[in-house]
């Protein structure tokens, strides 16, 4: 692949990154894992606003479906020994062009989240990293998955009526990954711990209830799911083990998946992942945070029947990266956390 890169902004630990409809316009933000900003940029890489100053410590957020410009993040996880103060939070465009911010849960160490639907009914669905700790580095309190119906109305969600979450699995040891696929025309929410790979299902009612499969019980770190070789059935790419240096792709055979694929350099510290489709390619990226910090492309040759890598940045460190398609060129945003560079790649075939 051809790569340009553009620095758009420097932003210290920027770590998470979203979409973003506003106005009838498509954005996308990036805030920072630390105490700083989240910024507000449009699809050209030009920053159009600050969301807020502080505090901080954003590991998710996502659009309200359906709003102009209101979303869901997480605030106040600095760290897994700086997370037990940690909220969900709405933000809304207000009139006179700044933004609301109010609580819509308290919840200790919340990590990831999503908003997934289903037949018409909005569900959270929320990761708690761990349950607590009393000492640091301390992981004898694994974290839960928890979930709850979101009103399609959050004006009457604050403080003081927080909205109330189920827990729907427990004992997720370093319950770190997330991503959303959409399998079948619903979507679902991959989700990587210490206890392996599992596909969370929403309910097909409001009275139903939530379907765990685990795909694998390797201890993961991320995880997601893409058709590379494009023969009908997803593979699964995993980052193992938490916070770890292996890459792996794996294919379902005989209904369990199975390794057929190892990346051959240890990825130190990998973290962030991309799962789909790439310059009209099905494609996988993942940076790592630790060593030669890359952001690594995956791909499969049909030909010669192999998977193959290549190095599309080199010292980087991303925590986090976005793909979009503007004018028909591809483009990846990446919050390279360990240069505090908010980094736009255009990438094309050569």
């Amino acid at each position: 692949m051809k790569v340009d890169k553009k620095v758009i902004s420097n932003l210290t630990k920027c770590y998470s990154i979203a979409p973003l409809k506003y106005n009838h316009e498509d954005y996308f933000l990036v805030a920072a894992e630390k105490t700083d900003r989240c910024l507000l940029f449009d699809l050209d890489g030009r920053e159009k606003d600050t969301i807020w100053n502080e505090p901080g410590g954003v590991m998710s957020m996502v659009q309200v479906p359906g709003t102009n410009g209101q979303f869901l993040a997480t605030h106040r996880f600095y760290s897994p020994n700086d997370s037990k103060d940690a909220e969900i939070v709405i933000v809304t465009p207000q009139t006179d062009g700044k933004w609301e911010v109010r609580t819509l849960v308290k919840l200790p160490h919340v990590h990831r989240f999503d908003i997934v639907e289903r037949n018409g009914v909005r569900y959270l669905i929320a990761c708690a990293l761990k349950s607590g700790h009393e000492y640091k580095d301390d992981w004898s309190m694994p974290g839960k998955v928890y979930a709850a119906m979101l009103p399609k109305d959050l004006s009457g969600c604050h403080a003081g009526n927080q909205l109330s979450l189920t827990v729907i699995k427990d004992n997720m040891l370093k319950n770190h990954g997330y991503y959303r696929v959409k399998e079948n025309g619903t979507d679902t929410c991959i989700i990587s711990a210490d206890c392996g790979v599992f596909q969370f299902i929403p309910p097909e009612n409001q009275e139903g209830a939530w379907t765990v499969n685990q795909l694998l019980d390797t201890p993961a770190s991320d995880a997601v799911l893409v058709d590379m070789d494009e023969d009908g059935e997803k593979e699964l790419a995993v980052l193992s083990p938490f916070h770890g240096e292996k890459i792996s792709i794996y294919k379902k055979q005989d209904g369990q998946y199975r390794q057929v694929y190892e990346y051959e350099k240890p990825a130190e510290f990998t973290h962030a992942i991309y799962g789909g489709s790439l310059c009209g390619i099905p494609a996988l990226v993942v940076g790592h945070r630790k060593g030669g910090r890359n952001l690594i492309l995956f791909t499969y040759n049909k030909e010669e029947k192999k998977y193959h890598s290549e190095i599309l940045d080199k010292d980087c460190g991303s925590a986090n990266v976005f793909h979009y398609v503007k004018d028909g060129r591809d483009i990846l945003i990446s919050a390279n956390r360990e240069t505090d560079e908010v980094a736009m790649y255009t990438i094309s075939e050569q």
